[in-house]
């Protein structure tokens, strides 16, 4: 059984802006491939959409499950142009991160220390 999850009706706004409201949305679709279920996640309705959002709704995701169950069990339903490119670039950029920690959390480390 698919699990449907519109981003307006879970974050109330079609300002999709918070990391907050992105660890909402996150968590069901977390709970839902735990359960081996797929997912429809609809952007219907979102006027706009932040990095943070979008990192904390799906980059996070990469932390727990690998590329391909997420390729596999979560499908995007009306997302747009714009909305595309940016969770595209969130995606790579946690899917990096997630390979490599460590690394990141060196460089980071090092851009405060200068």
């Amino acid at each position: 059984m698919t699990v449907n999850i519109r981003l307006l009706d879970v974050i109330g706004s079609p300002h999709a802006v918070s990391s907050a409201d992105g660890s909402s949305v996150h968590d069901q679709i977390a709970e839902a491939l735990r359960r081996d279920e797929p997912v429809d996640l609809s952007f219907a309705g979102i006027e706009d959409i932040t990095s943070a959002f979008l990192n904390a709704a799906i980059g996070q995701l990469y932390g727990e499950f690998n590329d391909e169950v997420i390729r596999k069990n979560v499908r995007l339903i009306d997302a747009e142009g714009d909305q595309l490119v940016l969770l595209k670039r969130v995606v790579d950029r946690a899917k990096d991160f997630f390979s490599n920690p460590d690394a990141y959390d060196a460089a980071l480390s090092g851009a405060f220390n200068e």
